[in-house]
């Protein structure tokens, strides 16, 4: 590459160019568009290490399976909550509780039936014993105990999967740094072979690296989002499940001081 030169003469009114002929060092003469190879989201993984290409795919398959649970807990929310408004509205209507009992108590099909049938179920025991005063304490306290007991069995299972949102939202991202830092100890190692930094030797590894640190906030950013929601969710459905619980227990109450 030729480069110019000046120098003034006749006392700085004119100017003398001069060419000098200069090479470039081969690293700054590399051309940019040679650059790494296909870069391209496949081509980052085929051409990857075997320790990234693990790391990357077990945050694929960990992403998947997160929006599994998205989904699933998604619908069985807003079936337990449909389910629920129906049943309430067949519970406050004034129909026999004997009926309803038969209906959805003995084979419950969704929580708040299962949190009735309990509660249902412990109270016909009771009357059933010859000798038992349905208005003392202790048959509310085992009516009690088993709406609690129930909800807390049903929201276990409502709950489930949960902690696996909560591991790979905490999780994931650093999965993701060590590919990272595999991919960037890589092309250090790729540079101090080949005794050349130009991007043909840089390029794909950085790629590599920074392709594994977004699959890691693939996996983890719905994975803390939709935990938070789907808690919160949870958490509100227990309390309608205690509150009828206990707004059930108290009718039971009633009706056995009624009775004796």
């Amino acid at each position: 590459m030729a480069v110019p030169r000046g120098s003034r003469t006749d006392g700085g009114t004119r100017w003398r160019i001069e060419w000098w002929e200069c090479e470039l060092d081969p690293v700054q003469a590399t051309n940019l568009d040679t650059a790494g190879g296909d870069l391209s989201m496949l081509g980052l993984f085929l051409s990857a290490d075997l320790v990234v290409k693990l790391v990357i795919l077990g945050l694929l398959a960990a992403s998947i399976w997160v929006w599994a649970i998205i989904f699933e807990k998604v619908t069985a929310l807003r079936r337990a909550n449909r389910e629920a408004s129906l049943f309430e509205d067949r519970f406050w209507s004034g129909g026999s509780l004997d009926e309803l009992y038969e209906v959805e108590g003995v084979r419950p099909r969704h929580p708040i039936a299962a949190v009735f049938g309990a509660a249902m179920g412990e109270w016909k025991r009771s009357a059933q014993v010859s000798g038992v005063d349905l208005s003392r304490g202790s048959v509310r306290d085992r009516v009690d105990r088993a709406v609690v007991i129930t909800v807390q069995r049903e929201m276990e299972r409502m709950e489930r999967w949960m902690v696996f949102l909560a591991s790979v939202g905490s999780t994931a991202p650093f999965v993701g740094l060590f590919g990272t830092v595999w991919g960037i100890i890589r092309s250090f190692s790729a540079i101090a072979t080949s005794r050349n930094t130009s991007l043909s030797v840089v390029a794909p590894g950085i790629a590599e690296a920074l392709f594994a640190t977004a699959i890691g906030l693939v996996a983890a950013i719905p994975a803390v989002l939709a935990y938070n929601k789907i808690s919160a969710d949870l958490a509100r459905f227990a309390v309608r499940l205690e509150g009828f619980g206990t707004e059930f227990g108290a009718i039971l109450s009633r009706q056995s001081e009624e009775r004796s």
